[in-house]
């Protein structure tokens, strides 16, 4: 198993056991809150760079 598919098990069992714990805006919250808090640290150049990379993926 890829260590990018690693990551994204972990953050799905992590999403469930969420939704079972915490009521559900409380868990989705949490689920779009945290990535968003995390680009928004990034500065300009770093949100170019992954912005122009992610558009390179999709075009494969």
């Amino acid at each position: 198993m890829s260590k990018n598919a690693k990551i994204a098990t972990g953050g799905a069992l992590v999403g469930l056991v969420l939704l079972i714990w915490l009521p559900w805006w409380a868990a989705l919250l949490i689920i779009l809150g945290v990535p968003a808090a995390a680009y928004l640290t990034l500065d300009p150049s770093q949100r170019r760079r992954l912005r122009r990379v992610t558009r390179k993926e999709l075009g494969r």
